[in-house]
């Protein structure tokens, strides 16, 4: 028989045979605390085996004549092991969400290479990963990460996080021995939050000695105070803080996972500990004076109906006054609580970082590229997660594991900061926030699982840019449970370069439905996102007036459904289709279907390699519409005859503009500038060789037209737009 004991820590074992007497009989009644100490003695069933689990601190508690053997299970010796957890644990069914097969095969594959690439640097995640329970919150943030697709996303990082806290210690006491019976997270929070805290408020990751000292017993005065500090440095402290492996800070110590660090700081927050000796006596005083006034309230009733004391009524009211002043003081820390969390949120020095979901891919990852040089100047520590955390924590879900945790948030304090946010944070976010901070500001929003606290927010937003930032399935989840939390028209969505897909699209659906300005320049959107598009397009409740799909692969078959689209939508105004590969087929689809629409106002075509017949039945179709007055033609294959009938239109006769010269006759066009905007924006994105043949045609024109004009006030016009373009010429010549 293997009898495994399991938290020896758990039991106040007695092995004087005066506190347990001896019992080698198993039919005997005894206690079960007697059945442990009498099979650990051997006297009761000595040929068992008997395995015992305890932490360090308690292993004393059995007499080492009774131990055969001691080992210390430390965590993953071995690199190979690691890998081999993340492999099978990343390869579990279920764990790639809603995408294809092949796709998400490919995607675990390259993760656990990346994953593998990255512990093979000795960097500071493999020294996490030596803890097996490190190795499950590497591979559960990624999943949460790479496989997350339902809107909303169905866990939340600050879960992750809280959810790996209760798995390592749910009904853990430090000490229990120890009369005050704290719980492990508690005394975490509050000794090692402190010091987390402290380390983001100074941009600080690595901690000496002396700052763990300082930190943790500078306010130790009484004996218990001792022996639980000298428990947790024996038991949890290696948990959380571990040496540092980099460079010049071998004898720093930093927190095992960078975001535990944030974790635990907001925690110390939220949870009320960063107090001043004056607020923690005054909330000590105005319990036990509460406590005393709700007994003697009875007692003073009683006594004032018997006896004519008219001082007893003063007596009673002011024993109500301490705890009431106290009560106002409290709703001032959870003002100040909202404070910290808006200034943190919105730091200006924060705006330009990646956002906080690349920053942790990047952590667990590492970062593509050469390794910097170990002379080479740190970056500054960023904390952007600390707030956000913050928000999380007060979410109904991690509060409540955190109660069991021992870790109190009651329901009135969320309810009291989150209506103090209102003041800081909504009102912050309207001043406009840069792509990567509005995108964290909508994850936090996300994490503090707030609904009607995010609707409020979210009304203010009128204007969302996220141009530049790496659109993963997590951030268009994010991005569509939040936003899905008011029904308000968005009056214009960026998304600009944000390598979005048709999945992309399809996750936003409700979200795009309602902008009225939609920008998707420069990104993957192929055949199967123009399906997604058209779908878009012809819903019911789509209000999409102006559409932007420059330089995406569109095509001929994207055209097809673009056009369908034209054909049955009447909310679209504006619509461009700059560098979209269409060529001739796809532009004459465009002309056929534009027939049946009756409200787009203008169309751009240009840079899509349209010959003459193409170019000329668009201009045709345009003349007959009842709406469309403008057509980008500029930058295709036009012959010279081409360019002369598409000279001869005149708006007055035709109903409608080609945009396609600087010039019109002897004049400058007025969307001359307009034009030449367009090259600037979009001159990293285009063939240099092709862009430099058509500017020299512009600069060709531009010079004919000139001489043609003997006005002096059309030749300085000429000659301003004339040096314009040869500066876009000769930044082309220089590479730059």
């Amino acid at each position: 028989v293997l009898f495994i004991l399991n938290g020896l820590e758990r039991l106040n074992l007695d092995f004087r045979l005066a506190g347990t007497e001896l019992c080698c009989d198993p039919n005997e009644a005894v206690p079960a605390s007697a059945i442990v100490v009498n099979l650990l003695r051997k006297y009761l069933l000595p040929e068992a085996s008997i395995i015992v689990t305890t932490r360090p601190s308690a292993v004393r508690r059995i007499p080492g004549k009774y131990v055969g053997r001691y080992a210390e299970i430390c965590g993953f010796s071995d690199t190979n092991l690691q890998k081999l957890y993340f492999q099978m644990r990343l390869s579990q069914p279920g764990c790639s969400g809603e995408g294809s097969v092949g796709r998400t095969s490919g995607e675990r594959e390259n993760l656990v290479e990346m994953l593998s690439r990255n512990l093979e640097r000795h960097n500071q995640i493999a020294a996490a990963c030596f803890l097996p329970s490190y190795c499950w919150l590497v591979c559960t943030t990624l999943h949460f990460l790479y496989f997350t697709r339902t809107v909303p996303p169905s866990q939340t990082l600050t879960g992750i996080y809280t959810s790996f806290l209760r798995l390592n210690f749910s009904g853990e006491v430090l000490d229990s021995t120890d009369p005050s019976n704290i719980s492990m997270m508690k005394y975490v929070a509050k000794m090692v939050g402190k010091l987390a805290y402290e380390g983001v408020m100074s941009r600080k990751t690595s901690f000496s000695e002396d700052d763990l000292q300082q930190c943790f017993e500078v306010e130790m005065k009484t004996e218990s105070e001792l022996n639980l500090l000298e428990v947790f440095r024996s038991d949890v402290f290696r948990f959380f803080l571990t040496p540092c492996v980099q460079p010049g800070k071998e004898h720093t110590f930093v927190f095992t996972i960078p975001a535990m660090q944030e974790y635990l700081a907001a925690l110390y927050v939220v949870l009320g500990e960063k107090k001043t000796l004056a607020q923690r006596v005054g909330k000590e005083l105005s319990e036990v004076i509460g406590k005393v006034s709700e007994d003697l309230a009875v007692v003073l009733s009683i006594i004032s109906k018997v006896l004519p004391l008219r001082f007893l009524p003063v007596l009673f009211n002011l024993l109500k006054i301490f705890p009431g002043y106290f009560s106002r003081m409290g709703s001032k820390d959870r003002d100040a609580i909202a404070h910290t969390m808006a200034e943190e949120l919105f730091k200006e020095e924060d705006y330009y970082n990646d956002d906080v979901l690349d920053q942790i891919n990047s952590s667990i990852l590492g970062v593509e590229g050469p390794m910097r040089h170990p002379d080479e100047a740190p970056d500054d520590e960023v904390f952007e997660l600390f707030p956000i955390f913050m928000g999380g924590i007060l979410s109904r879900r991690n509060r409540a594991i955190l109660e069991q945790l021992g870790c109190s948030i009651k329901n009135l304090a969320a309810f009291e900061i989150a209506k103090a946010m209102k003041k800081t944070v909504i009102r912050k976010s309207r001043k406009g926030l840069p792509p990567s901070e509005l995108l964290d500001y909508l994850f936090f929003l996300h994490e503090f699982q707030n609904e009607r606290f995010t609707a409020e927010a979210i009304r203010s937003l009128r204007a969302v840019n996220l141009s530049s930032v790496r659109m993963t399935p997590l951030k268009c989840a994010v991005l569509a449970s939040v936003m899905g939390s008011t029904s308000h028209e968005v009056e214009e969505l960026n998304l600009t370069s944000c390598n979005l897909d048709a999945n992309s699209l399809r996750i936003l659906f409700p979200v795009l439905l309602r902008c009225k300005a939609l920008h998707l320049q420069l990104n993957s959107l192929g055949s199967d996102a123009c399906k997604e598009i058209r779908d878009l397009l012809l819903h019911e409740k789509c209000v999409v007036s102006n559409l932007r799909l420059a330089n995406n692969p569109v095509g001929e078959q994207g055209a097809q459904y673009l056009a369908e689209a034209l054909a049955g939508n009447h909310s679209l105004t504006h619509l461009s289709l700059l560098h979209t590969a269409l060529g001739d087929r796809g532009a004459e689809v465009i002309a056929q279907h534009l027939v049946e629409n009756q409200h787009l106002q203008e169309l751009n075509l240009g840079y899509n390699s349209l010959t003459d017949t193409a170019a000329l039945h668009v201009v045709e179709v345009a003349k007959k519409h009842t709406k469309l007055d403008k057509v980008h033609l500029y930058f295709n294959d036009i012959s010279e005859d081409g360019k002369r009938v598409l000279h001869s239109l005149r708006m007055d006769r035709d109903g409608v503009r080609a945009l396609v010269f600087l010039t019109v006759g002897t004049d400058v066009s007025e969307y001359w500038s307009n034009i030449l905007n367009v090259v600037q924006k979009n001159l990293p994105f285009w063939d240099r060789e092709r862009v430099r043949q058509h500017l020299a045609l512009f600069l060709q024109d531009l010079e004919s037209s000139r001489r043609q004009t003997a006005n002096p006030w059309r030749k300085a016009k000429f000659l301003r737009v004339e040096s314009e373009v040869k500066k876009m010429l000769g930044k082309l010549q220089d590479g730059t």
